[in-house]
């Protein structure tokens, strides 16, 4: 038996979750989130005690992937409603530097010319600083992919470390050709 997918889902206080055929909709105060549940996992709402079940119909390698991944994803849409998400990067080097201008990032990272990425309507992206960029939003896949795609754009290279990293991030340095 998986141990995360039997795990209940508590809701917290202002989070309702409706299910309606295959499709879970989890409502809180940050707003609404959607998904559809694969055919093979049951997904059931206990009201008496504020949480959610999920099971599965057989105990194939693929189904006890599934359960885990359920129960997972459920716990993400109810934790981003509630709470969000965040994901914070900071831009190293000399003259490197980011800017918001409408919906659009800005970045001057080393090249010839500014990078512009646009920013997705669901997710909220600031700049505290010309160094600092946070991405935060309901959808925990959201937040991550364009918190990556960003970061994708200059990774920290091994040398000077110069490029996006995600805050905290431990860049490991190499040796230049003149150190032997």
């Amino acid at each position: 038996m998986s141990r995360i997918g039997k795990k209940p889902i508590e809701l917290p206080a202002g989070v309702t979750v409706s299910i309606a055929d295959r499709e879970i909709t989890v409502n809180g105060k940050l707003g609404s989130l959607k998904w559809t549940c694969h055919p093979d996992m049951t997904v059931t709402l206990d009201d008496q005690k504020k949480r959610v079940l999920c099971s599965r119909k057989e105990d194939t390698r693929q189904n006890r992937a599934l359960h885990g991944l359920t129960r997972a994803l459920i716990q993400n849409m109810v934790i981003g409603v509630s709470q969000g998400y965040e994901k914070r990067l900071e831009i190293q080097g000399v003259g490197y530097l980011g800017a918001i201008d409408k919906d659009i990032l800005q970045l001057r990272v080393g090249f010839s010319n500014e990078v512009h990425k646009k920013i997705p309507p669901d997710l909220n992206v600031t700049c505290p600083d010309q160094t600092h960029i946070v991405v935060q939003g309901m959808d925990k896949q959201k937040v991550g992919q364009f918190a990556a795609e960003v970061r994708a754009i200059r990774k920290p290279e091994p040398y000077k470390g110069k490029g996006i990293r995600y805050e905290g991030e431990h860049v490991h340095h190499k040796a230049g050709k003149t150190a032997q």
